[in-house]
Formats: structure tokens, C-alpha cells, sequence
């Protein structure tokens, strides 16, 4: 396990954008050649940070990955709320009852007067 906690700060570099410890890649590259040097040195007593400065030394600062921060865990969390808000605004928008217009002319609109006259006169026939 002491193997996994140091190759969790150092990011593999077969390709993938895991880290040592986590590299899924079947029979890596880098990853197992460099867990088992770390096996080694922990054998001989070095500290984590000892090792974690070799490999940042051999293959420069984008290998080392630090502890996810507090910043880290907090930012998806914070950024949920605003996004239901915006969700509850746009439901409460849409959904909100719209008044439906009425179908069908104004009753005092004046064209239509001739017309409505014209209908009552032809009815008056029909009977």
C-alpha cells in the first residue's frame, strides 16, 4: 500500500492521464517499471518526498500530481446550485399559464356590422 500512496503523486507517463498507482494499462510502460522502483527505494528507507523529487527530477514537473484540495471537492458542489436555479427559472418560466386569446372578431368592430346585418336578413328569409 506504501507503493500506492507515493504513485499517487506521480502521473503516468504511458499516454493515459492517470497516475501510477491508478494506470488500468495492462503491463504499462512506465507505471510498473516505476512501482517497482518505488517498491525499492521504500526498501531502503527513503521518504515519500525523497522519491516523488527523483521522479519530478528525472521526468520534470507535469509528473507530479498534487492532493486534490478542498478548492477541488467544493467547486462541483458550489456550481450545482446555480445550475438549479437556472433550471427551476426556466421550468417556472414555461410552465407558467399563458391567457389564451379569444377566437373571432371584435364585437364592435365596424366592418363586420354590414355582415352581421347581411346574415340577419337571410335568415329572416329561411323562416
Amino acid at each position: 500500500m506504501d507503493v500506492r500512496r507515493v504513485g499517487s503523486h506521480i502521473g503516468c507517463k504511458c499516454g493515459c492521464t492517470d497516475t501510477v498507482a491508478t494506470c488500468a494499462m495492462l503491463e504499462c510502460s512506465f507505471s510498473k517499471p516505476a512501482k517497482e522502483r518505488i517498491a525499492k527505494l521504500q526498501a531502503l528507507g527513503t521518504t515519500d518526498k525523497t522519491i516523488i523529487d527523483q521522479f519530478v527530477a528525472e521526468f520534470g514537473p507535469s509528473v507530479y500530481r498534487g492532493s486534490p484540495s478542498a478548492f477541488g471537492w467544493i467547486v462541483p458542489y458550489v456550481l450545482i446550485a446555480p445550475g438549479l436555479a437556472l433550471i427551476l427559472w426556466f421550468v417556472r418560466r414555461y410552465r407558467r399559464p399563458h391567457p389564451i386569446p379569444e377566437i373571432g372578431p371584435e364585437p364592435d368592430d365596424p366592418t363586420l356590422a354590414k355582415y352581421h346585418e347581411q346574415i340577419e336578413k337571410n335568415l329572416a328569409h329561411l323562416e
